[in-house]
C-alpha cells in the first residue's frame, strides 16, 4: 500500500521505462512484485475500497463487490467477513481484473450468515472507490 495511489512523478514502470525513475534504479538489491491476474491478458488494476455500512448495529455475515464490465465481463471480491458493524469503515486494497475504464457499474452483495434474524437488514452508506492507475 505504500505505493498507492500513484506518486507525484508517475508510478514507477519497469522494462523500457524503467530509465524514468532513476531514484528508484539507485536501490541496491531491490524487490519487484506484480500482482497478475489468474487468466490472459493478466492485468490487473489496484483500487482502495472503503464501504461504511447502514443498518443493524451488529451481525454476522459477509460483505462483497461485484465489478460489472462493459464487455459484459463480472468478477466479484470479498471486502469483510464475520461480525459486521455499521460504525466501521471496511477499507481494502483490491487487484480488479476489469480497467476502471471498462467499469459498467459494481454492484454491493451483503450475505448473512443463517443464524441472522430475518429481519435484519444491511446496506452501504458509502462505497469510495480510488483507482491507482497513473494520472
Amino acid at each position: 500500500g505504500g505505493c498507492f495511489p500513484c506518486p507525484q512523478e508517475g508510478c514507477p514502470m519497469m522494462g523500457h521505462y524503467a530509465d524514468r525513475f532513476r531514484d528508484k534504479l539507485k536501490r541496491v538489491n531491490q524487490k519487484y512484485f506484480l500482482n497478475t491476474a489468474a487468466d490472459p491478458p493478466f492485468t490487473t488494476w489496484r483500487q482502495k475500497v472503503c464501504i461504511k455500512l447502514s443498518g443493524v448495529k451488529k451481525m454476522r455475515g459477509d460483505i462483497n463487490l461485484v465489478f460489472h464490465s462493459t464487455e459484459g465481463h463480472t468478477k466479484e471480491y470479498e471486502i469483510a467477513s464475520g461480525v459486521l458493524s455499521q460504525d466501521e469503515v471496511y477499507t481494502k486494497y483490491l487487484d480488479v481484473e476489469i480497467n476502471p475504464k471498462n467499469t459498467k457499474k459494481i454492484e454491493f452483495l451483503w450475505n448473512k450468515t443463517i443464524f441472522t434474524l430475518l429481519w435484519a437488514r444491511l446496506g452501504a452508506e458509502s462505497v469510495t472507490i480510488i483507482h491507482g492507475e497513473d494520472g
